[in-house]
């Protein structure tokens, strides 16, 4: 009995110094801290464009001299280039609202049948528009979109040339149509192209000292054709 209590102290005291031996690197390692992710740039529903802007007029017109109308009668209207300003909010990744600010002179001349009228006048344009937008998610490039939407036209520094003696444009609402596209360099900075036609078609009134009034309609429907910069906030 002795005998055998003797070996099973014996192998008690074997075991428990093997376990004593185990070094740290055999238990189970204690993981390190995961660091969190990087923090992600948060979207910004804010665009802004700086172009260059061609005004491209197709002009028609409707006249009267003292209420009787003048067959064959036109206007031509310049063509313009000038810098134009655009803000846009994203109310989605796909959706968002334009306005474009800008100003633009034109000189009027008689055309047509009153072409021997000559110069009729030159006016200043701010045609502010506002459109709602939807963006094509192509990739991260290329962002092409089409808008549609609404314009309201103030003339102002209107002046009368040549035979006429006065001259008023009145301030008018139109539709607006749109497409274009941003190419992004990268995450802020793009080029755009943007191509608008404004149906616009103020009231006129002239005067000829001598001759009477001539009133009516001038169709003016220019296309807006632009180029600049992008910048996403």
């Amino acid at each position: 009995m002795s005998r055998l209590l003797t070996a099973l102290l014996l192998s008690a005291t074997v075991l428990a110094g093997a376990a004593a031996g185990v070094s740290a690197a055999d238990l189970p390692a204690r993981h390190a801290p995961v660091a969190p992710p990087p923090a992600v740039d948060s979207w910004s529903p804010w665009m802004l464009r700086v172009r260059a802007l061609g005004v491209v007029p197709q002009e028609s017109s409707s006249l009267e001299l003292n209420g009787t109308a003048i067959a064959g009668d036109k206007v031509s209207i310049n063509n313009t280039v000038v810098p134009e300003l655009d803000i846009t909010y994203f109310f989605t990744k796909n959706i968002a609202v334009e306005l474009i600010l800008g100003t633009t002179p034109h000189n009027i001349r008689a055309a047509g049948s009153i072409a021997g009228l000559g110069p009729i006048g030159r006016t200043w344009l701010l045609p502010p528009t506002l459109t709602l937008q939807y963006h094509f998610d192509i990739n991260e490039r290329i962002k092409p979109y089409v808008g549609a939407g609404v314009n309201y036209t103030f003339f102002y520094n209107t002046k009368a040339k040549g035979v006429f003696s006065s001259l008023d444009v009145e301030n008018s609402f139109g539709f607006a149509l749109q497409a274009g596209v941003d190419i992004m360099l990268d995450r802020h900075w793009g080029v755009n192209l943007d191509v608008k036609k404004i149906f616009l078609e103020p009231d006129v009134k002239a005067t000829i000292p001598g001759v009477g009034l001539v009133t009516g309609k001038v169709k003016i429907d220019p296309w807006l054709i632009g180029g600049g910069l992008t910048y996403r906030f």
